[in-house]
């Protein structure tokens, strides 16, 4: 499941990103992490996109901002285009729609959607399930606009990365349980995370990183539960649900350097066992987040494309 080593190129990314100096997350308060997180991630808007636009619809706990990324073939609102409801990663606790902006106009651009990016409310400040309830309400505000935004109510499916992931999947699972939002028509998930077990083989091989460690991944849980009881609930944690089956077509991407790996792999695992139509794409000399660096990694760039055609194939 990993590599004997990293892929080269990525090697060297993170050695760049290293040599900043960038302490853990985990050794940070969360308003420094959050401005070391702006710091990393800012830079110019790449790759270019026919349209963005900054929106908000009323979500469960107030306002809730978006970024609505069109391509080229998506510039006349009076067409139908497939769409992506897109939560970014930061362990529930960071991100923005800027730290984010690059993978969505990557996914914009390749996979012919509109995208729309969830700046949806973090911890601890607003801690589990609010990111829940804001995500499952973007799918919803998307397919009650579609006509405004030009999509097809029947082509939206839901990405993310890595916490994005667990909210993507989290949306998926209110759809199918309560019907109070349209089930998405697939699921895109990139280094999700899925599990509470942080002994698997993935977290061990991987726990000191690189780009995320253990504890790092036990901080972003402290932030993110209000207590350890939500473990247990598989709106916070999706390994923890009864039945993974009956939920709409996914897409898993893994890497062998993740301590995110084994969680991937048991959600990929438990989609296809118990009914879930599932492409499980994994990249044993990859590590967590390394799709983001698709414009340095070739293996990164063919992973992203991937995806995309995923998209464009199920959407």
């Amino acid at each position: 499941m990993r590599a004997a080593k990293l892929d080269p190129d990525l090697a060297a990314a993170i050695a760049e990103i290293e040599s900043l100096g960038p302490p853990a997350w985990s050794d940070l308060s969360v308003e420094a992490a959050r401005d070391l997180e702006d710091d990393l991630f800012s830079g110019p808007p790449e790759p270019p996109v026919a349209d963005v636009r900054d929106l908000a619809f009323d979500g469960p706990h107030g306002e809730v901002p978006v970024r609505v990324y069109r391509p080229e073939s998506a510039v006349d609102d009076s067409a139908e285009s497939r769409a992506l409801v897109h939560c970014h990663g930061g362990g529930w606790t960071l991100g923005t729609l800027d730290s984010v902006d690059g993978i969505c106009r990557e996914l914009a651009t390749r996979a012919d959607a509109v995208v729309v990016s969830v700046d949806y409310r973090l911890a601890p400040e607003h801690p589990f399930p609010v990111a829940v309830d804001e995500a499952a309400a973007a799918v919803a505000w998307v397919a009650e606009t579609a006509d405004s935004l030009g999509v097809d109510s029947d082509r939206i499916g839901v990405s993310g990365t890595s916490a994005g992931g667990a909210l993507a999947v989290a949306a998926s699972l209110r759809a199918r349980e309560f019907g109070d939002l349209p089930e998405p028509a697939g699921q895109f998930l990139l280094y999700p995370i899925a599990g509470y077990d942080f002994e698997t083989d993935s977290y061990r091989e991987n726990a000191d990183g690189p780009l995320l460690t253990r504890a790092d991944m036990k901080w972003f849980y402290d932030q993110y539960l209000r207590s350890p009881v939500d473990a247990a609930n598989p709106y916070a944690v999706p390994l923890r649900a009864p039945n993974l089956g009956a939920l709409p077509t996914a897409t898993v991407v893994t890497a062998g350097f993740d301590p995110l790996r084994d969680d991937g792999v048991a959600l990929a695992e438990r989609f296809e066992r118990e009914g879930t139509p599932v492409e499980h794409r994994h990249y044993p000399a990859m590590a967590h987040g390394f799709c983001s660096l698709a414009d340095r990694v070739d293996v990164a760039e063919a992973a992203l494309s991937a995806v995309a055609a995923d998209v464009r194939e199920r959407l």
